[in-house]
């Protein structure tokens, strides 16, 4: 476990770093290979949306764990960078499921709260850190992820705001170094989170609406991800092909090939 051990410190770093650092999702063998080979790619992460969706599955935990994970593996095995993948919200066993993924050499994790009791939330993580220190990777990533913007509703957005943040803090507490705040988040949402949770502490996605990435970087924030926005992206450019064959047209001029 000494290599993974080292993969787990050296992402730990990447986040900890004033520097952001930026992971476009990635869902397959092929994915991790041309993300990995693009200039400045430093670390790779998995959306479980999109492995799902690549299966056949809907997103929120229909696809079996342990068929995630195989995909997982095969994503780790096909590149030298540290990988995080996003495994939903444990599958029902949080701690054992990392500990799967850590066998296929995972060093960090997404691990949704699903806004459950915080208590039981934060008992959650800290029994996660608990079992990737037993299997050998005390500096396993977990991005704790808090649905409090995700599942808002038509609540206040102030109080919502300060859920986030009581969650947050609270699984910091539990150990988790970063925490993942998913929504479309305002500079003035951003900034008491910051400030609330330390510099190199919040983890966001980049959809748009969301500050620019060199904004981020000045407030303090770890990292931006993109979810199933990378997958989408390129089901996009598929989409757009097969209209412009339709319409007598082909393929683009500046397609690259890249497989």
């Amino acid at each position: 476990m000494t290599d993974i051990a080292q993969r787990a410190t050296d992402l730990l770093r990447l986040h900890q770093d004033p520097r952001l650092l930026t992971v476009v999702n990635v869902w397959d063998v092929i994915t991790a290979k041309v993300v990995t080979d693009v200039e400045g790619t430093a670390a790779l992460a998995t959306a479980s949306h999109s492995i799902a969706a690549s299966r056949g599955y809907e997103d929120g935990e229909n696809i079996p764990v342990d068929e995630m994970v195989a995909e997982v593996a095969r994503i780790v095995a096909a590149t030298p960078l540290p990988v995080s993948a996003d495994l939903e919200g444990g599958y029902g066993d949080a701690p054992e499921t990392i500990r799967k993924a850590i066998g296929v050499g995972v060093v960090g994790a997404n691990l949704e709260d699903q806004m459950k009791p915080l208590a039981e939330a934060a008992a959650q993580v800290e029994a996660v850190m608990a079992a990737a220190a037993a299997e050998g990777v005390p500096d396993f990533v977990l991005n704790a992820r808090t649905d409090a913007f995700v599942k808002a509703g038509d609540r206040d957005p102030a109080d919502v705001l300060a859920d986030a943040i009581e969650r947050g803090r609270a699984f910091l507490d539990a150990g988790a170094p970063v925490v993942f705040v998913p929504g479309r988040l305002s500079e003035e949402q951003i900034l008491p989170l910051v400030d609330a949770l330390g510099p190199q502490r919040l983890t966001l996605i980049g959809i748009p609406g969301l500050p620019s990435l060199a904004r981020l970087e000045e407030l303090g924030v770890a990292r931006v991800s993109y979810g199933p926005m990378s997958q989408n992206v390129a089901l996009t450019a598929l989409a757009k092909l097969v209209e412009a064959v339709h319409a007598g047209g082909g393929v683009p001029e500046d397609m690259r090939i890249l497989n």
